[in-house]
């Protein structure tokens, strides 16, 4: 047995060395855990020291090793161990000199190093871990402090475009007491109007049922009210009127105020706990908004009423005004027709006077070829006489100022009387056909639609003569419908280039100082005055068909 060989009992690696710095001994640790190696400083090479403490250019200085054989006296270090596969271990290192030799001891400290740096990195992720719990609950709060001012903005967004898309109060305010109840969970929403100095009147409700009930406030929220502050309470009574809850709940109120006017309220009614502080000023910006909607609402209701007050204002005075030119042109027509009549009747009474003696005279004359030409003449004096009486009859049959009465008429008879009155515009020019339908006698005010006829037939002429042709052709049918009776009376003539507008007073297709434009708007209303349509079916350059019916009473 050697002097060494008890070292081999260590659990620890251990190495002997002499004054040569020779390897004279390793133990059987030390060799299962070091490679093989001849030179003690190819060991060195793989041992450092775990923290360097000096700074030199002598390397030994750095090997602990080698200053462990160098040291004079006992030796210890911690050091660092590199294996060929870059593995690092640690180990405590003491040299112990006895006589020539140096022994030293490595004693294992892997595993206690691995655990203090895993403690030590432990420390460290559970103080990051901490700060990242920490930080996490930060961001939470962030979140739903961000989540709560989405909810805030979508809403005041929501009422935002609400307003801007409807002018209908209703309807914003409506939409307005969902939009709310949504965000607060509220089974119960209205707005109230103020009614009286400490009632309410409800205008607006989710519940349809309580439109128009007077509602009032105890003495608390009437102050909040009056200084324009929101209000959530815990209540069992939704106002003092109403009837009590079985449980308590929160109720809000929130005025509506348009500068310093007080409009109304909105109530909402919740069974959640409601933390005012978090939706004060959403609440608030609701209110503004909702003040100005509701004023500039009523107000664009005002002037609409007012626009629609005016266009009636307008509509009665035009229609006003058609009957007054008709009625004044008419009483013009009616003395002027009475005026020519009575002058006409005075001269023709003479001249048919004295053709009744020359007719008896006649009849004394011996020569025959004498008394035939007079004869003949005496007879053409006598048709013209009855020509005459015929047309002053028809002038004033078609004014008749004493007709202003409803009165049964033959709408056939009064359309030929027309007919006859503006034969000097169709004589030889255009030709009347005449498809008279079986008509029975029609309740009217005959000289106005003897206006309609001569209006149409009139322009019809017009617009034939307009057209170029050298002969045109005007048609009328009549026809009893339905108990409906139809006229239609059809021209070839140029066509209308803007029937839409011809019905219109002042609107004209004739030339300056030719027509007024007025003609075809009172037979318009003369035809509205009989409870009937007038329409007109025209296309430019082929001509136009006017289609009338009246009903029959």
């Amino acid at each position: 047995m050697g002097k060494f060989d008890l070292l081999n009992k260590f659990n620890t690696a251990v190495i002997v060395l002499d004054e040569n710095k020779q390897v004279v001994f390793r133990n059987n640790v030390f060799k299962r855990i070091f490679s093989d190696f001849d030179d003690i400083k190819k060991f060195s090479h793989k041992l450092y020291y775990d923290v360097y403490a000096l700074v030199s250019n002598d390397l030994s200085v750095h090997s602990p090793i080698l200053q462990a054989i160098e040291s004079k006296e006992d030796f210890s270090a911690h050091v660092m161990y590199q294996t060929s596969s870059n593995d690092y271990f640690y180990y405590d290192i003491n040299a112990t000199k006895r006589g020539k030799y140096t022994i030293i001891v490595f004693s294992d400290v892997t595993a206690k190093i691995n655990l203090e740096n895993m403690a030590k990195r432990n420390s460290v992720l559970q103080t990051k871990t901490a700060f990242l719990e920490e930080e996490n609950k930060n961001l939470s709060k962030i979140k739903l402090q961000a989540q709560s001012q989405a909810m805030k903005l979508l809403l005041l967004n929501n009422i935002s475009n609400i307003i801007r898309e409807s002018i209908d109060t209703s309807v914003i305010l409506t939409s307005a007491l969902q939009e709310l109840s949504q965000m607060f969970a509220a089974f119960r929403g209205y707005y109230a109007a103020v009614n009286k100095d400490a009632d309410f009147i409800i205008k607006e409700s989710l519940a349809k049922e309580d439109i128009g009930k007077i509602i009032s406030f105890d003495k608390d929220v009437s102050e909040y009210i009056n200084k324009a502050k929101v209000s959530c309470l815990t209540c069992r009574k939704e106002y003092l009127e109403a009837e009590p809850f079985k449980e308590n709940v929160q109720r809000i109120v929130l005025p509506i105020y348009h500068l310093a006017q007080k409009i109304g309220i909105i109530v909402l009614s919740t069974k959640q706990k409601i933390r005012l502080d978090d939706t004060l000023e959403v609440l608030d910006g609701v209110s503004s908004q909702l003040g100005n909607a509701i004023i500039q609402a009523e107000l664009y209701k005002k002037n609409a009423q007012m626009v629609q007050d005016l266009r009636k204002a307008l509509k009665e005075l035009q229609e006003t005004q058609l009957q007054l030119i008709n009625s004044e042109k008419m009483a013009s027509l009616g003395q002027l027709v009475a005026g020519v009549a009575h002058e006409i009747n005075t001269p023709v009474a003479s001249i048919k006077s004295n053709n009744e003696i020359t007719k008896k005279l006649i009849s004394q004359i011996t020569d025959p070829d004498t008394a035939d030409l007079l004869k003949e003449l005496n007879d053409i004096d006598t048709e013209a006489i009855a020509r005459i009486n015929r047309l002053v009859i028809s002038l004033r049959k078609f004014v008749r100022l004493d007709e202003a009465e409803l009165q049964e008429a033959d709408i056939n008879k009064e359309i030929d009387l027309t007919l006859d009155l503006i034969r000097h515009e169709t004589k030889n020019v255009i030709e009347i056909i005449k498809h008279y339908g079986d008509i029975p006698p029609i309740k009217c005010y005959p000289n106005m639609l003897n206006q309609v006829f001569m209006n149409i037939l009139v322009n019809a002429t017009h617009a034939i003569k307009e057209s170029g042709k050298s002969c045109g052709t005007i048609t009328i049918d009549t026809d009893f419908e339905n108990n409906n009776l139809i006229v239609k009376i059809k021209d070839d003539g140029c066509g209308i280039k803007e029937p839409s507008k011809i019905f219109d007073a002042g609107y004209t297709t004739k030339g300056v100082g030719v027509g007024t434009g007025l003609g075809l708007a009172i037979s318009h209303k003369i035809i509205e005055k009989h409870k009937g349509k007038i329409n007109v079916k025209t296309k430019v350059g082929i001509g136009s068909e006017f289609y009338i019916t009246i009903p029959s009473e």
